[in-house]
């Protein structure tokens, strides 16, 4: 492999464009046990959580554990853009659980295409799940539909959808994690790494096609500040990156060609730049959670500097405190927008020397 990156290392130019920065947008005992528990969760997205016991946190609580996104639409009842991400039409086999608390919500056979471009389901996994409450906000009366366990925003409920039940569960995508069948109850075989190599709309675009990648998550770590937004990391005074987090399949791909795909799609040798993309908050970077990553890492490093690298390598290797998952927009960022000119001119030459160099771990269609 090592020989497959020294063949095709930089072997598109970067462009000089316009930085993808520079684009859009209580203390009681019950309480604590529950903030512990969303805290501690583990960094695999995927958990499976079927216990409808309710939890007792406040809004300023989730404020703290929750992405802006997130916070706005599950705690304030706001609406996301539709046709965001492409939740709305994935036919992918699999289990929607609440990105607040993980409570399980619906299965993929509940699930529907509907032309509202929000996620549309059915029916719900049980009764318990998602609860309904009127909903006579902006002159309109409508059934909200909450999350059974922490009464988080998910969407509403509607009377035009298909048989057998006639009901449409309109979501919002941001407000479902989903998992794909065999994801959630085996975890045992999944792992989770955050790297950042500049923009996250490049490295998410490459991962998302390569043969084992089961998830990937644009967002920040690193710096200062808890639940940065996307303005502010842009400022480069939070010290946080722009990541991504991969969560994988061990028995499909592994750590050392997650790395080194990472190695080959971007420039490791220039310091908090990639292309027109400057600033700390630009800089590659794996975040490690344990040693065994931290040495996977060092070592590939060590062997590119002596047989790959004229220039030394500055990546830097940072122990991972948090990862915040960024705005919903910048989700799928490319697969939304692929006729834009970063995308098209930046993201789309590293995808295609990714399939190039390879083309055999790509994921079938």
């Amino acid at each position: 492999m090592i020989k497959s990156i020294l063949n095709y290392l930089f072997l598109f130019p970067m462009f000089l464009l316009t930085a993808c920065g520079q684009n859009n947008k209580t203390d009681n005992k019950t309480k604590t046990s529950a903030m512990e528990n969303i805290i501690s969760k583990p960094n695999n997205p995927y958990y499976s959580n079927t216990d409808t016991t309710k939890l007792n946190v406040s809004d300023a609580e989730w404020k703290k554990v929750l992405s802006p996104d997130l916070y706005a639409v599950a705690r304030d009842a706001d609406t996301e853009r539709a046709f965001t991400g492409t939740m709305w039409n994935s036919e992918t086999k699999g289990t929607y659980y609440c990105a607040t608390c993980g409570l399980k919500l619906f299965k993929s056979n509940q699930k529907f295409t509907s032309s509202c471009g929000w996620p549309s389901f059915f029916e719900q996994d049980n009764k318990n799940s998602v609860v309904f409450k009127d909903d006579n906000s902006y002159g309109m009366r409508r059934t909200e539909a909450l999350c059974g366990r922490c009464d988080s925003h998910l969407g509403h409920l509607f009377d035009d959808g298909p048989e057998p039940t006639g009901k449409r569960y309109c979501m919002n995508a941001i407000s479902l994690d989903f998992a794909p069948d065999g994801v959630a109850t085996n975890s045992a075989n999944t792992d989770t790494i955050v790297i950042g190599g500049g923009c996250f709309w490049c490295v998410e675009a490459v991962y998302e096609n390569l043969d084992g990648v089961i998830s990937v998550y644009s967002g920040y770590a690193g710096g200062t500040v808890d639940n940065p937004s996307y303005e502010e990391v842009c400022t480069g005074r939070t010290g946080a990156a722009e990541v991504v987090e991969i969560t994988y399949d061990k028995s499909k791909t592994n750590l050392d060609e997650i790395f080194q795909v990472f190695f080959t799609v971007h420039d490791p040798t220039t310091l908090n730049r990639q292309g027109a993309d400057q600033g700390t908050q630009y800089r590659s970077a794996i975040f490690y959670k344990n040693e065994k990553e931290k040495n996977a890492a060092q070592s590939l490093i060590n062997e590119l500097n002596k047989e790959v690298f004229s220039n030394k390598i500055v990546t830097t290797l940072e122990p991972l405190q948090k990862f915040f998952k960024a705005e919903s927009y910048h989700q799928g960022y490319y697969n939304n927008n692929k006729n834009q000119p970063y995308c098209q001119m930046v993201i789309q030459p590293k995808l295609e020397k990714f399939e190039k160099v390879f083309k055999d771990r790509l994921k079938k269609k």
